[in-house]
């Protein structure tokens, strides 16, 4: 009761603030048994295979293949976080449109990671260019074979984020 004698109203109903999460992707160690939770997996060994091949090579570009870096480790990092999400059931949690956030975390990192694949094949295209200060190649054979296995990564990466995106758009859009 109040001061004035009339009652307290009800406190508001948080439902109506806080929808619950849509999701259609299960939780818990579940996700590992989709084809979504295989594809997140796949991106992130594949991507840690890219981020350590750049980093293992003499970066002859740095601006170009310093934005592939800088793809890898972010969307390796964010995929790792993603999963964890799933992982350790803190979509209840959260209350988010998980689907359509599925969708667009893939989407915008399947066209960063086509951009990635996309410089790091031209680094690896210059192999036989000339220096014009002297008569060495931009990249040894050692660093051109190790180009070569990052560029064919990437793409592979790539292809696990379309797929992944694939997926995230038919479940958005039931």
């Amino acid at each position: 009761m109040s001061v004035r004698g009339g009652s307290m109203p009800p406190p508001p109903n948080p439902a109506a603030y806080f929808p619950a999460p849509r999701i259609t992707l299960p939780v818990g160690l579940d996700i590992l048994r989709t084809y979504s939770g295989a594809f997140i997996c796949l991106e992130i060994l594949f991507g840690a295979l890219v981020w350590i091949l750049i980093a293992a090579t003499r970066v002859p570009l740095p601006l170009l293949q310093g934005w592939v870096m800088f793809v890898s480790v972010t969307a390796c990092f964010f995929s790792i976080l993603f999963l964890g999400v799933f992982l350790f059931s803190y979509t209840h949690r959260i209350a988010v449109d998980w689907n359509q956030m599925d969708f667009l975390f893939h989407a915008a990192t399947f066209v960063f990671y086509f951009g990635a694949f996309l410089l790091q094949a031209a680094t690896t295209s210059l192999h036989n260019y000339q220096l014009p200060s002297n008569a060495t190649t931009l990249l040894s054979d050692q660093n051109y074979n190790i180009s070569i296995a990052a560029s064919i990564f990437a793409f592979a990466t790539t292809l696990c984020y379309g797929c992944s995106t694939a997926l995230a758009l038919r479940r958005w859009k039931l």
